[in-house]
Protein backbone atom coordinates (compact mmCIF):
# COMPACT_ATOMS: atom_id res chain seq x y z
CA UNK A 1 0.00 0.00 0.00
CA UNK A 2 1.38 3.60 -0.80
CA UNK A 3 1.84 6.17 1.86
CA UNK A 4 1.74 9.29 -0.35
CA UNK A 5 1.11 11.41 2.90
CA UNK A 6 2.73 9.46 6.25
CA UNK A 7 6.87 10.15 6.36
CA UNK A 8 7.55 9.44 9.90
CA UNK A 9 6.61 5.14 10.82
CA UNK A 10 5.80 4.55 14.48
CA UNK A 11 6.32 1.58 16.06
CA UNK A 12 5.45 0.72 19.92
CA UNK A 13 7.46 -2.24 21.69
CA UNK A 14 6.54 -4.34 24.51
CA UNK A 15 9.78 -5.72 24.84
CA UNK A 16 12.79 -2.77 25.57
CA UNK A 17 14.91 -5.82 23.95
CA UNK A 18 13.19 -5.86 20.72
CA UNK A 19 13.26 -2.39 20.19
CA UNK A 20 17.18 -2.43 20.65
CA UNK A 21 17.11 -5.17 17.79
CA UNK A 22 14.92 -3.36 15.49
CA UNK A 23 16.99 0.23 15.75
CA UNK A 24 19.66 -2.28 14.91
CA UNK A 25 18.52 -3.71 12.01
CA UNK A 26 17.10 -0.14 10.48
CA UNK A 27 20.86 0.82 10.73
CA UNK A 28 22.31 -1.86 8.76
CA UNK A 29 19.77 -1.69 6.22
CA UNK A 30 21.01 1.71 5.90
CA UNK A 31 18.59 4.28 7.80
CA UNK A 32 21.01 6.50 8.98
CA UNK A 33 21.09 7.73 13.28
CA UNK A 34 18.87 11.19 12.01
CA UNK A 35 16.40 9.25 10.95
CA UNK A 36 15.86 7.43 13.59
CA UNK A 37 13.84 8.48 17.32
CA UNK A 38 13.63 6.17 20.47
CA UNK A 39 12.34 7.04 23.69
CA UNK A 40 12.21 4.70 26.51
CA UNK A 41 11.29 4.55 30.50
CA UNK A 42 14.61 4.08 32.30
CA UNK A 43 15.55 0.26 32.34
CA UNK A 44 18.18 1.04 35.69
CA UNK A 45 15.57 3.62 37.23
CA UNK A 46 15.49 1.10 40.51
CA UNK A 47 18.91 1.90 41.33
CA UNK A 48 19.88 4.42 43.83
CA UNK A 49 20.88 8.35 42.59
CA UNK A 50 24.42 7.45 43.78
CA UNK A 51 25.19 4.31 41.44
CA UNK A 52 23.20 6.33 38.59
CA UNK A 53 25.91 9.01 39.11
CA UNK A 54 28.51 7.05 39.43
CA UNK A 55 27.94 5.06 35.77
CA UNK A 56 26.98 8.89 34.22
CA UNK A 57 30.82 9.45 36.11
CA UNK A 58 32.28 6.60 34.36
CA UNK A 59 30.45 7.28 30.71
CA UNK A 60 31.95 10.54 30.36
CA UNK A 61 30.79 14.67 30.94
CA UNK A 62 28.91 14.84 27.56
CA UNK A 63 27.47 11.56 27.27
CA UNK A 64 24.40 12.49 29.23
CA UNK A 65 24.17 15.36 27.32
CA UNK A 66 24.50 14.23 24.01
CA UNK A 67 21.83 11.35 24.66
CA UNK A 68 18.83 13.86 25.84
CA UNK A 69 20.17 16.25 22.77
CA UNK A 70 20.29 14.28 19.83
CA UNK A 71 22.48 11.50 20.21
CA UNK A 72 22.17 8.80 17.58
CA UNK A 73 19.74 6.02 18.89
CA UNK A 74 22.76 3.33 18.37
CA UNK A 75 24.63 5.62 20.65
CA UNK A 76 21.47 5.81 22.97
CA UNK A 77 21.57 1.74 23.73
CA UNK A 78 25.52 2.13 24.30
CA UNK A 79 25.56 4.77 26.83
CA UNK A 80 22.32 2.71 28.37
CA UNK A 81 21.97 4.80 31.46
CA UNK A 82 19.35 7.48 32.63
CA UNK A 83 19.66 10.43 29.96
CA UNK A 84 17.73 12.72 32.76
CA UNK A 85 14.36 13.67 33.93
CA UNK A 86 12.17 15.53 31.07
CA UNK A 87 9.10 17.33 32.66
CA UNK A 88 5.91 15.41 32.99
CA UNK A 89 6.96 12.12 31.78
CA UNK A 90 9.41 10.90 34.29
CA UNK A 91 12.78 9.46 33.81
CA UNK A 92 13.31 8.39 30.48
CA UNK A 93 16.33 7.46 27.89
CA UNK A 94 16.06 9.31 24.56
CA UNK A 95 18.14 9.59 21.33
CA UNK A 96 18.09 10.06 17.90
CA UNK A 97 15.29 12.47 16.27
CA UNK A 98 13.21 12.25 19.04
CA UNK A 99 15.87 13.69 21.53
CA UNK A 100 16.52 16.27 19.59
CA UNK A 101 12.92 17.76 19.52
CA UNK A 102 12.05 17.01 22.89
CA UNK A 103 15.63 18.55 24.19
CA UNK A 104 14.17 21.86 21.64
CA UNK A 105 11.56 22.49 24.52
CA UNK A 106 14.19 24.35 26.68
CA UNK A 107 12.19 23.24 29.70
CA UNK A 108 9.09 24.34 28.78
CA UNK A 109 7.41 21.03 30.15
CA UNK A 110 8.99 19.18 26.84
CA UNK A 111 6.40 21.40 24.75
CA UNK A 112 3.59 18.60 25.66
CA UNK A 113 5.83 15.65 26.17
CA UNK A 114 5.73 13.12 23.41
CA UNK A 115 2.39 14.54 22.06
CA UNK A 116 4.60 17.77 20.67
CA UNK A 117 7.21 15.80 19.66
CA UNK A 118 4.83 13.21 17.44
CA UNK A 119 2.90 15.89 16.29
CA UNK A 120 6.29 17.75 14.94
CA UNK A 121 7.43 15.08 13.37
CA UNK A 122 3.80 14.64 11.06
CA UNK A 123 1.67 12.79 13.13
CA UNK A 124 -1.60 13.27 13.74
CA UNK A 125 -2.65 14.54 17.13
CA UNK A 126 -5.22 11.94 17.76
CA UNK A 127 -2.70 9.61 17.28
CA UNK A 128 0.12 11.22 18.96
CA UNK A 129 -2.19 11.06 22.19
CA UNK A 130 -2.08 7.34 21.56
CA UNK A 131 1.20 6.46 21.44
CA UNK A 132 2.03 8.97 24.52
CA UNK A 133 -0.60 6.90 26.21
CA UNK A 134 1.32 3.61 25.13
CA UNK A 135 4.85 5.24 26.35
CA UNK A 136 2.93 6.18 29.76
CA UNK A 137 1.85 2.17 29.87
CA UNK A 138 5.53 1.30 30.08
CA UNK A 139 6.62 0.02 26.43
CA UNK A 140 9.14 1.56 24.07
CA UNK A 141 8.55 4.20 20.77
CA UNK A 142 10.83 4.14 17.92
CA UNK A 143 10.09 6.56 14.85
CA UNK A 144 11.75 6.71 11.71
CA UNK A 145 11.31 9.68 9.59
CA UNK A 146 11.84 8.49 5.37
CA UNK A 147 10.16 10.02 2.48
CA UNK A 148 10.72 7.11 0.13
CA UNK A 149 11.37 3.89 2.21
CA UNK A 150 8.11 4.30 4.36
CA UNK A 151 6.86 0.45 3.83
CA UNK A 152 10.61 -0.78 4.36
CA UNK A 153 10.68 1.13 7.83
CA UNK A 154 7.61 0.03 8.67
CA UNK A 155 7.86 -3.91 7.91
CA UNK A 156 11.14 -3.86 10.16
CA UNK A 157 9.76 -2.77 13.25
CA UNK A 158 6.71 -4.92 13.06
CA UNK A 159 9.55 -7.74 12.18
CA UNK A 160 10.57 -7.19 15.58
CA UNK A 161 7.41 -7.19 17.30
CA UNK A 162 5.94 -3.57 17.40
CA UNK A 163 2.73 -2.60 16.57
CA UNK A 164 1.28 0.76 15.58
CA UNK A 165 -2.10 2.40 16.11
CA UNK A 166 -3.72 0.75 12.85
CA UNK A 167 -2.37 -2.58 13.42
CA UNK A 168 -2.93 -2.49 17.15
CA UNK A 169 -1.18 -4.89 20.03
CA UNK A 170 -2.92 -8.23 18.72
CA UNK A 171 -0.68 -7.95 15.78
CA UNK A 172 2.43 -8.67 17.26
CA UNK A 173 1.90 -12.19 18.87
CA UNK A 174 2.93 -14.01 15.25
CA UNK A 175 5.92 -12.00 14.95
CA UNK A 176 6.97 -12.48 18.22
CA UNK A 177 6.39 -16.24 17.59
CA UNK A 178 8.39 -15.78 14.52
CA UNK A 179 11.24 -14.30 16.56
CA UNK A 180 11.13 -17.03 18.98
CA UNK A 181 11.13 -19.67 16.55
CA UNK A 182 13.93 -18.05 15.04
CA UNK A 183 15.77 -17.73 18.23
CA UNK A 184 15.60 -21.87 18.95
CA UNK A 185 16.70 -22.23 15.26
CA UNK A 186 20.04 -20.20 16.08
CA UNK A 187 20.57 -21.54 19.43
CA UNK A 188 20.66 -24.91 17.62
CA UNK A 189 23.65 -24.32 15.74
CA UNK A 190 25.65 -22.22 17.84
CA UNK A 191 27.93 -24.82 18.11
CA UNK A 192 28.57 -24.54 13.95
CA UNK A 193 31.63 -21.38 13.66
CA UNK A 194 31.24 -19.09 10.67
CA UNK A 195 29.15 -16.18 9.46
CA UNK A 196 25.53 -15.78 8.92
CA UNK A 197 23.27 -13.68 6.07
CA UNK A 198 19.63 -12.41 7.32
CA UNK A 199 17.01 -13.29 4.05
CA UNK A 200 14.66 -10.56 3.63
CA UNK A 201 11.08 -10.33 2.26
CA UNK A 202 8.65 -8.11 1.61
CA UNK A 203 4.94 -8.50 3.66
CA UNK A 204 1.81 -6.52 2.17
CA UNK A 205 -0.23 -4.54 4.89
CA UNK A 206 -3.83 -4.34 3.88
CA UNK A 207 -5.61 -1.63 5.95
CA UNK A 208 -9.63 -0.75 5.88
CA UNK A 209 -11.20 2.71 5.88
CA UNK A 210 -14.93 3.08 6.03
CA UNK A 211 -15.61 5.78 3.36
CA UNK A 212 -18.74 7.77 2.55
CA UNK A 213 -20.00 6.10 -1.22
CA UNK A 214 -23.85 7.89 -0.81
CA UNK A 215 -26.66 9.05 1.13
CA UNK A 216 -30.25 7.86 1.27
CA UNK A 217 -32.85 10.56 2.38
CA UNK A 218 -36.36 9.29 3.26
CA UNK A 219 -38.76 12.26 3.89
CA UNK A 220 -42.60 12.94 3.20
CA UNK A 221 -44.46 14.65 0.61
CA UNK A 222 -48.18 15.75 0.72
CA UNK A 223 -49.94 15.21 -2.46
CA UNK A 224 -53.95 16.50 -3.18
CA UNK A 225 -56.52 13.73 -5.00
CA UNK A 226 -60.26 14.63 -5.39
CA UNK A 227 -62.18 11.50 -4.32
CA UNK A 228 -66.37 11.31 -4.86
CA UNK A 229 -68.34 9.19 -2.62
CA UNK A 230 -71.80 8.42 -3.05
CA UNK A 231 -73.82 8.45 0.21
CA UNK A 232 -77.39 7.55 0.49
CA UNK A 233 -80.06 10.19 1.64
CA UNK A 234 -83.53 10.20 2.11
CA UNK A 235 -86.29 12.86 2.08
CA UNK A 236 -89.85 13.74 2.44
CA UNK A 237 -92.51 13.51 -0.54
CA UNK A 238 -96.08 15.31 -0.10
CA UNK A 239 -98.44 12.10 -1.82
CA UNK A 240 -101.74 13.42 -2.65
CA UNK A 241 -104.34 11.00 -3.50
CA UNK A 242 -107.97 12.00 -4.43
CA UNK A 243 -110.63 9.80 -4.28
CA UNK A 244 -114.30 10.15 -5.19
CA UNK A 245 -116.95 11.15 -2.58
CA UNK A 246 -120.70 9.44 -2.18
CA UNK A 247 -122.10 12.67 -2.99
CA UNK A 248 -124.75 12.62 0.22
CA UNK A 249 -125.50 16.04 1.15
CA UNK A 250 -123.32 17.87 3.90
CA UNK A 251 -124.39 20.31 6.18
CA UNK A 252 -120.70 22.37 5.90
CA UNK A 253 -120.66 25.54 4.49
CA UNK A 254 -118.68 25.98 1.22
CA UNK A 255 -115.07 27.96 3.02
CA UNK A 256 -112.86 29.89 0.95
CA UNK A 257 -108.82 29.94 2.15
CA UNK A 258 -109.21 26.87 4.22
CA UNK A 259 -105.50 25.21 3.76
CA UNK A 260 -103.28 21.93 4.85
CA UNK A 261 -99.59 22.46 6.09
CA UNK A 262 -97.68 19.66 5.52
CA UNK A 263 -93.86 20.40 6.80
CA UNK A 264 -91.57 18.01 3.84
CA UNK A 265 -88.10 17.46 5.07
CA UNK A 266 -84.55 15.70 2.94
CA UNK A 267 -81.28 14.80 4.79
CA UNK A 268 -78.58 16.96 3.64
CA UNK A 269 -74.54 15.84 3.75
CA UNK A 270 -71.88 17.97 5.32
CA UNK A 271 -68.28 16.83 5.02
CA UNK A 272 -65.39 17.04 7.43
CA UNK A 273 -61.55 15.35 7.07
CA UNK A 274 -59.56 13.67 9.37
CA UNK A 275 -56.43 13.21 9.50
CA UNK A 276 -55.08 9.07 10.09
CA UNK A 277 -51.99 6.78 10.46
CA UNK A 278 -52.23 4.53 7.01
CA UNK A 279 -49.20 3.34 7.13
CA UNK A 280 -45.42 3.50 9.40
CA UNK A 281 -42.08 3.31 7.85
CA UNK A 282 -39.26 1.97 9.22
CA UNK A 283 -36.04 2.89 8.04
CA UNK A 284 -31.97 1.83 9.35
CA UNK A 285 -28.66 0.59 8.38
CA UNK A 286 -27.20 -3.09 8.46
CA UNK A 287 -24.04 -4.17 7.22
CA UNK A 288 -23.34 -6.00 4.66
CA UNK A 289 -20.12 -8.11 4.61
CA UNK A 290 -18.29 -8.42 1.35
CA UNK A 291 -14.99 -9.28 -0.32
CA UNK A 292 -12.50 -7.28 -2.25
CA UNK A 293 -9.30 -8.41 -4.11
CA UNK A 294 -6.14 -6.56 -3.07
CA UNK A 295 -3.10 -7.44 -4.85
CA UNK A 296 0.29 -5.70 -5.28
CA UNK A 297 3.74 -6.97 -6.37
CA UNK A 298 6.67 -7.77 -3.32
CA UNK A 299 10.13 -8.99 -3.25
CA UNK A 300 12.25 -11.27 -1.20
CA UNK A 301 15.35 -12.50 -0.99
CA UNK A 302 16.81 -15.76 -2.09
CA UNK A 303 20.31 -16.97 -0.66
CA UNK A 304 22.32 -18.64 -3.44
CA UNK A 305 25.61 -20.62 -3.24
CA UNK A 306 28.03 -20.60 -6.02
CA UNK A 307 31.34 -22.99 -5.16
CA UNK A 308 34.57 -22.56 -6.93
CA UNK A 309 36.90 -25.73 -7.43
CA UNK A 310 36.55 -29.07 -5.08
CA UNK A 311 34.42 -27.40 -1.93
CA UNK A 312 31.67 -29.86 -1.02
CA UNK A 313 28.34 -27.85 0.22
CA UNK A 314 25.94 -29.53 2.84
CA UNK A 315 22.68 -27.27 2.68
CA UNK A 316 20.37 -28.17 5.74
CA UNK A 317 17.26 -26.56 5.57
CA UNK A 318 17.54 -24.06 3.24
CA UNK A 319 13.87 -22.91 0.69
CA UNK A 320 16.04 -20.96 -1.18
CA UNK A 321 17.29 -21.87 -4.53
CA UNK A 322 21.47 -22.90 -4.74
CA UNK A 323 23.51 -22.55 -7.38
CA UNK A 324 26.64 -24.10 -8.32
CA UNK A 325 29.52 -23.03 -11.05
CA UNK A 326 32.73 -24.80 -10.98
Amino acid sequence: MAHTKRSTVVGVFEDHRQAQQAVEELKRAGFREDEIGVISHNQDRGSTRAEADDRASHAGTGAVTGAVTGAGAGALWAIGIAAGVLPAIGPVVAGGILASILASAAGTAVAGGIVGALIGLGIPEEEAHYYESEFKSGRTIVTVKTESRYDEARGILHRFGAYDRSSGRSATAATTAACATGTTQRAATAGTSGQSIKVHEEQMHVHKQPQQTGEVKVRKEVHTEHKTLEVPVEREEVVVERRPASGRATASELREGQEIRIPVKEEQVSVDKQAVVKEEVEVGKRKVRDTETVSGDVRKEEVKVEQEGDVRVKNSGTKGNIGKRS
